[in-house]
Parts: C-alpha cells; sequence; structure tokens
C-alpha cells in the first residue's frame, strides 16, 4: 500500500475533485424532507463537469455512465464481471432520456453496491441545493412511522415553525392530495415550490383535524445549534454545547467555529454528532482539526491501494475536555470526526455504536444536468480501522428507550453533563 500524508487544506483527493461529500441516512428533497434512517450513503466527492448540452441521445448518456464506472469504480472486478458486456447492451433498446434512466439503474445494479447511483435532473439539482444550504419550502422534515406520513421536526425560524407545525402532526393531505401511502419523496414533491406561493396541509394532532395554510419561502438550512433536543435537559453554564446535525452544506464548518467562538472560557464541551447522517469531508477534517495538536484526521484508500492521509495542521482551538456524542444515525463525516478524536483519546465517546460507513463516493455531474454518484475509495480512521459495516464503539455505552425519548430524557447528553462535571 502506498502511504501519502496530505494535509486538509490542501483540494482535496485529486485535481478533478472539488468536494469530498459524505451522505448519509437523511434523504435530502427541497421540501427539505428526511426520510427515516435505513441505509445511507457513503462518503462521496463532487466532480465539476462543462454545463451540460441543452440535448444529448441517450445512447451517449448511457456510454458516458459507462465509462465513468469503468475507470473510476472502487471494485476493479466491478462485482466480478466483464463490464465490457454493459457497453452497447441496450443501445437499440433507448429511444428517450427516461429510457436511458431505467438502463443505467439496471447497469449500476449489477455492481451491488447502494451507494453508486444515478440521478435524474431534478434529483442532482436537489442535491446542489442542499450542498449550497439554500432550498425552497415551508421548512419541515418528514418522514414514515408506523407507514404515516409525518412531520419529523419543523425547522426553527420557518414558514412551518411559525405556522405552529409540530413534530409527530401526522399529514393526512396536502394540497388536496391524500398522503395515505404517500412516499417521502412524493410527499416532498407536494410540498415544495416557488417562493410566495402557499400549500394546504391537513395535519392530525391528538385525534383533532387541523388546517394549514403555509406560504414557501426561501429555506437556509442551518447545521448547528446549542439548545439541547428537550428543554427538560439542563446544561451548567460552565459547559458549551453544540448540535452538529449535518456537515453537507458548504457553511456547516464555519456555523461550528462560530458557536465555540460564541462560548468562550467554558470548562468542557459536548458535541452532538447524533442522527447526523455526514455530508462534506473538509467539514468533518476541518473541524476534526479544531481539535488536534498534530497526526492523521482520516486515510483513504482507493482501488490500487494508494493510501492519502490528511493531517491536523492548524493551531487547536481549545484543549479543554471534549465529550463527543454518537448513535447509529451518526454516519461518514460523523465518524471520520469522532474516529479521528477517538483514535487520538481527545474525546470520550457516548451513546451507542455508529452507523458504520466508510465507503468514499465520488459524485459526477453528467450530460443533460444529470448525476452519478460512483464509490471511488475507502476510508480508515488515524488508527487505520476500517468501520465501513462495522461503525465506532463509544466508550460510554448509554441506551436510549422509547419511553425516554416520549418523557423528554436524553440519558445521553445527561451523561456527557456527568463527565464533565464530576470531580477528579
Amino acid at each position: 500500500m502506498m502511504n501519502r500524508v496530505h494535509p486538509f487544506k490542501t483540494v482535496f483527493l485529486s485535481a478533478s475533485i472539488i468536494f469530498s461529500l459524505l451522505l448519509g441516512t437523511t434523504t435530502y428533497l427541497p421540501a427539505f424532507a428526511a426520510d427515516k434512517p435505513t441505509a445511507p450513503d457513503t462518503s462521496i466527492t463532487l466532480k465539476a463537469t462543462a454545463e451540460a448540452p441543452p440535448s444529448i441521445s441517450p445512447q451517449a448518456l448511457y456510454e458516458e455512465v459507462w465509462g465513468i464506472i469503468a475507470g473510476k469504480f472502487v471494485d476493479e472486478s466491478k462485482n466480478g464481471q466483464d463490464w465490457r458486456i454493459w457497453r452497447h447492451r441496450y443501445d437499440k433498446a433507448m429511444k428517450t432520456p427516461d429510457d436511458a434512466y431505467v438502463c443505467i439503474e439496471t447497469m449500476l445494479a449489477s455492481l451491488d453496491d447502494r451507494y453508486t447511483r444515478f440521478l435524474t435532473p431534478s434529483e442532482f439539482k436537489d442535491e446542489r441545493d442542499s450542498i449550497k444550504a439554500v432550498l425552497f419550502g415551508i421548512g419541515i422534515q418528514i418522514g414514515i412511522k408506523e407507514n404515516k406520513l409525518v412531520v419529523i421536526a419543523p425547522i426553527e425560524d420557518t414558514p412551518a415553525a411559525r405556522a405552529g407545525l409540530k413534530s409527530n402532526d401526522e399529514i393526512l393531505s396536502i394540497d388536496g392530495h391524500s398522503a395515505l401511502g404517500m412516499s417521502v419523496k412524493d410527499g416532498a414533491s407536494y410540498i415544495k415550490g416557488e417562493k410566495g406561493t402557499s400549500v394546504k396541509l391537513l395535519i392530525k394532532r391528538e385525534g383533532k383535524e387541523i388546517p394549514f395554510v403555509v406560504v414557501r419561502d426561501e429555506i437556509k438550512l442551518k447545521s448547528v445549534s446549542t439548545k439541547p433536543p428537550f428543554e427538560k435537559t439542563v446544561i451548567p453554564s460552565t459547559l458549551g454545547y453544540i448540535k452538529l446535525s449535518s456537515f453537507i452544506s458548504n457553511s456547516a464548518g464555519k456555523e461550528f467555529v462560530d458557536a465555540l467562538n460564541s462560548m468562550p472560557d467554558k470548562a468542557g464541551y459536548i458535541v452532538d454528532l447524533r442522527s447526523n447522517p455526514g455530508g462534506l469531508l473538509e467539514n468533518a477534517t476541518s473541524i476534526a482539526d479544531l481539535f488536534l495538536k498534530e497526526g492523521g484526521i482520516v486515510s483513504t484508500v482507493d482501488r490500487y491501494g494508494y493510501k492519502i492521509v490528511t493531517e491536523a495542521t492548524s493551531p487547536v482551538i481549545t484543549d479543554k475536555p471534549l465529550v463527543v456524542l454518537i448513535d447509529d444515525g451518526s454516519a461518514s463525516a460523523s465518524e471520520i470526526l469522532s474516529g479521528a478524536l477517538k483514535d487520538h483519546a481527545r474525546a470520550t465517546l457516548v451513546g451507542h455504536k455508529s452507523f458504520g460507513k466508510g465507503l468514499v463516493q465520488e459524485i459526477n455531474g453528467t450530460s443533460g444536468g444529470t448525476g452519478l454518484h460512483v464509490t471511488t475509495q475507502k476510508y480508515l480512521t488515524p488508527n487505520d480501522i476500517d468501520i465501513n459495516k462495522k461503525g465506532i464503539d463509544p466508550d460510554v455505552v448509554v441506551k436510549v428507550t422509547e419511553t425516554d425519548l416520549k418523557a423528554g430524557k436524553d440519558l445521553q447528553l445527561e451523561k456527557a453533563v456527568e463527565l464533565l462535571t464530576k470531580k477528579p
């Protein structure tokens, strides 16, 4: 295995890569919808391409995707098959862009890698909007709970929050469309829309049906909050608490630094990465660099065994004690940050085992406004630990039950406070 030290401030993994993105359990949709955590994407990298032509033949798009997989997919064997058999397999069958999309998805399915996937023009646009941290909608996360479409949470200071929508509200209909059996993706497509337009929601709350009319607006996605999830949880004034919900937006790193700088001279800090599905690799490495004096943060290994080590290079922002909260929704970039802090014994991890995503993907902009996620590398923690499908074990295991959540008890956060306030 070749080895090369690579400081994080250099532009990522190769000259062609703009971003390294680590996506996870949250589904990023224009109405800011989040599906129930199931099987997250892995690490991803975003590559710039020339502006797509207004039209392209289905065969040309298929050929383009085939070539990218041939040259970049992490498994050289392509799941033990001769990749050439796919090159002209559907030439005569493709008449429209939709035909090409279906044929491409069929081809990619043969790789048996859920993280290598094709994005239609609308899906690719949604993803770019998420990275920009600006979307248009009403500002809610929606998901499926007990086969019902529900509000996971309204985003602070958005039309949804101001209208009075609440967590666990059941959505019965959207603009007259019944939500019975509706998917998260379809629900989001009905909720999103142009700024200034309105959407009608029929909500069921505590057995009562309540109609809402919410005016859509620009939603600026915030990655950081300093408020604990439950009001009952009391955090001493001597401690700082930062909840990082995602690494996906370009502003996440700056938001984190601003939050940390707003609470100087604390005796210790709690960084909450629970249910954080990941985001930009640069955000994970730059935040880790705030706490590490030296040493590796993360390593990536390509299909040829070439290893690049991203090292800590900046002065630390604080050397005070640190507790990091993780759970099975903490994935990708969350695991890079928590893994680096754990391997360097810089933080105590509290909660339960993280998701376990140790693969890197590249996002390619392909013709016709489409996109392609390709698994190109795996990553290792500073101690060369491969966490893919294994996860990271916390130093202190604290289980949370449904009863605890309903009662507004955050036992994991309470344990973090206990660890930082107990006397030596």
